[in-house]
């Protein structure tokens, strides 16, 4: 490391000691404290770096905060648009019209990272898509994440979505700190929809020692991102982890990250807040080529590389959980309101609604036209309408 880089990073705001005694990292890492905020080490942490499904923790930032605001409530229904059906895997892959309650919608959308699930929650809350990003956008802002911007709820690659390790350091504090309530959702191990077991993709989670959230996130661009916390002894440490290489090597960066924290008892020099813009915040650092050109389909998954029978996996993170506990969700059961944004949008829909004709037992006006009869009267009613309101 050149000494001028070197000064630039301590005058930026303290890169810690133990990052200095290891080797270099080549993407960016945040690992604070939960509780304190300071920052334990940080290499990059203001570079823009695309989210992938790391987005979907703004998405339930903004429904928690709806949710608080009593625009809409656990039980409240999230229906299927034919818009978000139509997204890519990962998904749930429900019919398009289908409800859930939002508690189960987000509790997909957290541990199966269903991209049509994270569709669905945005529109229904927001109204539209790009309503929805536009409170993703306001809650970025308003919390200081100065190098993020969103233009979906569910991660997939747009070149104008992204963030940085820092600000997601930013986002977490908030989610945790602000509705602790919901922290026990990050830590589900699986779900049960119907007779299928769906485990997390944060293979933190039942395999490391106090493991309690948060999200994991993949697209070619972004490469592997996961952001993992775990507490002991009353102390919860996050380690934010950016365009790994594997499910397997993220989930190794962010242990070892945190094993280094929890064997470092004294806190850092400073503090998230506190941390300063450095490096280049501007340029995206691009990994599709890297990731998806030198890879096979099945590793370019969210889903751990399974192992033979006869192999002993090459990692502690590669062995499947024994016995793993699975949360129940599924279709139906919404009985609460359902979300005003959502109803206002569907009733300004007027492209399948009739123009009223005069009623046959009513005196025409003196200027109307003749009434049609018969099929004709169809034609009129079904066809002509549609034709004027586009």
């Amino acid at each position: 490391m050149r000494q001028g880089h070197f000064l630039n990073l301590l005058l930026a705001g303290g890169l810690a000691l133990p990052m200095l005694c290891g080797a270099a990292r080549a993407n960016p890492v945040v690992l604070f404290d939960l509780k304190s905020g300071k920052v334990l080490e940080h290499q990059d942490a203001f570079k823009r770096w695309y989210p992938a499904s790391l987005s979907k923790l703004m998405t339930a930032y903004v429904t928690f905060r709806a949710i608080a605001a009593g625009e809409v409530a656990l039980d409240s229904p999230i229906k299927v648009t034919k818009h978000s059906a139509g997204e890519p895997p990962s998904k749930m892959g429900f019919k398009p019209g289908s409800v859930m309650r939002l508690d189960n919608a987000l509790k997909m959308m957290l541990v199966k990272s269903a991209n049509d699930i994270a569709m669905a929650v945005g529109e229904n809350i927001g109204g539209s898509q790009e309503a929805f990003a536009d409170r993703m956008n306001a809650e970025a802002a308003r919390l200081g994440m100065t190098g993020t911007h969103f233009v979906n709820p569910n991660g997939l690659y747009s070149p104008d979505q992204y963030t940085t390790a820092r600000d997601l350091a930013v986002l977490v504090t908030a989610l945790r700190n602000d509705f602790p309530q919901y922290a026990p959702w990050f830590s589900i191990e699986g779900l049960a929809v119907g007779k299928k077991a769906l485990p997390n993709y944060n293979l933190l989670i039942g395999r490391y020692p106090g493991a309690d959230g948060m999200k994991t996130g993949f697209v070619c661009s972004s490469g592997f991102n996961m952001i993992g916390s775990a507490t002991r002894n009353g102390r919860t440490l996050v380690a934010v982890v950016l365009g790994e290489k594997s499910a397997i090597s993220r989930a190794e960066a962010a242990a070892k990250l945190l094993d280094q924290g929890f064997d470092t008892p004294a806190a850092g020099s400073t503090t998230l807040a506190a941390l300063k813009p450095y490096g280049d915040t501007l340029s995206p650092n691009d990994l599709h080529d890297e990731i998806c050109k030198k890879k096979t389909k099945e590793e370019q998954s969210e889903a751990a590389p399974t192992v033979d029978a006869k192999n002993k996996p090459k990692s502690p993170y590669q062995v499947k959980l024994d016995h793993p506990t699975l949360i129940a969700v599924g279709l139906g059961g919404a009985t609460g309101p359902a979300p005003k944004a959502f109803v206002d949008q569907a009733d300004q829909n007027y492209a399948d609604v009739p123009l009223p004709t005069w009623r046959p037992d009513k005196p025409l006006p003196a200027d109307a036209a003749p009434a049609a009869t018969g099929t004709a009267a169809a034609a009129v009613q079904g066809d002509q309408p549609a034709k004027a309101a586009n």
